[in-house]
């Protein structure tokens, strides 16, 4: 088992908290079609997966003194869970962002223009399951030197996974 975290609303948590268990939720989902593409990868890589939205899950612990969690004044709530790690899909955050935006996940600035002129033989969407391989070898001029931002999805969460709740608000 292994510690994660998820950053909930104050309301939704008290929803979660009634119905004994964490289940994300097609209302809440930001970007539809891009978490149906999460859906299917978590549906191809995890074995006990039943379909479920995606929980949104930090590998390293949130600063919660931080912003852009949450809208200013938004009463929220940091669970600590604890999950088998066959039941988290791990990805590369700012990775993620090339699904999310439709870019190509490129390792480097020439094989993302020879994206660009038709010159590369995957496809876009095959290069966004780069995002799970996070020890591939990428141009640091073109990603960054920075260490990796980690997160991960999961289905469901039983309520007695639930180690830890921290209540704040947003700044």
């Amino acid at each position: 088992m292994t510690i994660y975290w998820t950053l909930q609303t104050e309301e939704v948590w008290k929803k979660y908290e009634k119905q004994s268990y964490l289940e994300g939720a097609a209302e809440h989902a930001m970007y539809r079609d891009e978490y149906q593409w999460m859906m299917r990868q978590m549906k191809k890589r995890l074995p006990y997966y039943t379909g479920e939205h995606p929980i949104w899950l930090w590998i390293k612990k949130p600063d919660m003194r931080r912003t852009g969690h949450f809208e200013a004044g938004t009463r929220c709530v940091r669970l600590t869970v604890e999950l088998d790690e066959n039941d988290v899909l791990v990805s590369d955050f700012d990775d993620w962002h090339c699904v999310l935006n439709n870019w190509i996940c490129s390792d480097n600035e020439k094989e993302d223009s020879d994206f660009e002129q038709g010159l590369l033989q995957i496809t876009k969407e095959d290069s966004w399951e780069r995002i799970f391989d996070l020890n591939r070898v990428r141009d640091a001029e073109w990603h960054g030197t920075g260490e990796r931002t980690l997160q991960g999805t999961t289905g469901r969460i039983d309520i007695e996974l639930v180690k830890k709740v921290e209540y704040f608000v947003a700044r």
